[in-house]
Parts: C-alpha cells; sequence; structure tokens
C-alpha cells in the first residue's frame, strides 16, 4: 500500500467534509456495495439514515470497518460486539478518526505509522517529519510527496505517477504545481540540513539522495568589506615636472 487509503462504503458518492481524510492526504475508494469492499484497506462505514448501504451486514471484514455517524451507544456497543472494528459518532475529530483507522487490528502492519529516511522521520499519525526530535512543519500534500517517495526508495517516480498518487489526477495540469511544492518541501528540510534529501532524478521526476550532493547550494559566509581609515589610506603626493623659477620684478 503506497499511501495512506480508505474505503468509503455508502450511498452518498463521498463523505461529509467532517469525515473527508482526503484532507489529510489519504486516499479515497468509494463504495455503494459490500462485494465492491477490497480486503486489507480500512473501510468507513456510513451509518446516517438514508445513506446506509442496505448490505452492510454483509461486509466479511469488519474487524477492518468503523461504522461512523452511530449515535447511541447502545447501537455502538452492539457493532462492535458483532466484530466492527469501532462506532464513532458523527462529532469525531478527522485527527482521531484517521489515528483509530490505522489502529484497526490487522492493518498496522500493513500500514506502518512511521517510515525513516536517513536522518528523517515520516510519521503518518501526525502528517509530519522529524529531524533531531524537532518537528518540520510539513503541509499534508508536502507530506504525501515525501511519504510516496519513501515508498519506493530505491527507484525515482515520475511526473504522472505523482500527480496520480498524490494529487489524484489521471492528467498533467497546466500549472507547475507539482514543481512548487517540490521546491516548498526541499525549502522546508533545508531549515534542518537535510534538503538533498529530496532530488530531481537525471531521467525525469523526484527520488531520495542518500547523501549530500557536492553541487548543492551552499552559502559561504563573505568577510564584510572594511572602510580603511584616514591614517590607513596611502597619501597621493603631487610632484611637479618643472621647479618654480625665480621671479625678478
Amino acid at each position: 500500500m503506497e499511501l495512506a487509503e480508505y474505503t468509503w462504503l455508502s450511498v452518498a458518492p463521498e463523505p461529509p467534509g467532517r469525515w473527508d481524510l482526503r484532507m489529510l492526504a489519504w486516499r479515497l475508494h468509494p463504495e455503494f456495495r459490500v462485494p465492491g469492499v477490497r480486503r486489507g484497506i480500512p473501510i468507513l462505514l456510513d451509518w446516517r439514515i438514508g445513506y446506509r448501504c442496505s448490505d452492510w451486514a454483509d461486509l466479511p471484514c469488519k474487524q477492518s470497518a468503523i461504522a461512523v455517524g452511530v449515535e447511541e451507544p447502545e447501537v455502538r456497543a452492539q457493532l462492535i460486539g458483532e466484530g466492527f472494528g469501532d462506532a464513532l459518532p458523527a462529532q469525531v475529530a478527522l485527527v482521531e478518526l484517521a489515528a483509530r483507522l490505522l489502529k484497526l487490528e490487522g492493518l498496522e502492519r500493513q500500514i506502518p505509522r512511521q517510515q525513516r529516511i536517513g536522518p528523517v522521520t515520516l510519521d503518518l499519525f501526525h502528517r509530519d517529519a522529524q529531524v533531531g526530535g524537532k518537528w518540520v512543519g510539513l503541509h499534508p500534500r508536502e507530506f504525501a510527496l515525501l511519504w510516496r517517495l519513501a515508498e519506493t526508495p530505491h527507484r525515482p517516480v515520475g511526473k504522472q505517477e505523482l500527480l496520480r498518487d498524490v494529487w489524484r489526477l489521471s492528467h498533467e495540469p497546466e500549472t507547475n504545481s507539482l514543481e512548487v511544492h517540490v521546491s516548498r518541501l526541499r525549502a522546508k528540510l533545508a531549515v534542518s540540513h537535510v534538503g538533498w534529501i529530496v532530488q530531481t532524478h537525471v531521467g525525469g521526476g523526484y527520488c531520495l539522495g542518500s547523501q549530500p550532493r557536492n553541487n548543492y547550494l551552499r552559502v559561504d559566509r563573505v568577510r564584510p568589506i572594511k572602510q580603511e581609515s584616514a591614517a590607513e589610506q596611502p597619501r597621493i603626493s603631487q610632484t611637479h615636472d618643472r621647479q618654480s623659477e625665480p621671479r625678478y620684478d
């Protein structure tokens, strides 16, 4: 599994904003019926009246599913007792929802919470990177870019592949959004002296660097120009080619 992803099992084609994990750079797989659900991907079951799929009880992998929008505590307890991984009310924070999906039984091995790239540690829960114990402060899409590169550390990832996996686009947009995000990602990593982690591959696309390149941008300190004092300035003597002749009045 390349990026964190989840199945949205509902009659509605996409989740409401408060449950839309795409805002945290997750990949969404919408399904209307249970037979279309793929194993190994966590499931968010829409429990709202009018949106619940009719064959939800036939779900074979209930331990990989969270029913969301379940307001009655008794119903939540019943669903958990029937084997569901969890059951939550509608008012659940997006970051908590992501954490609970990652903690579902059996999924933690398939979706690692952390990945290491040399001195950089990627944390899927926080959607950020750490260097030397300090958070870098990545934007969700910057994090998704770095996480995607870390999934295939030994080969470059092409532009079309990144647009498909991170932006969920099947075509190349007219904007240079990818290049802008890569530039911002490098700038944030450079603050922690690891900007060399994301490198442009000679054959196109981007790849992870194993060590700094010799031609990586470096700023040398330049000694300021010191103003010479008047005493240190060389004196310029004015000479005349011929001496003044005496005057006879």
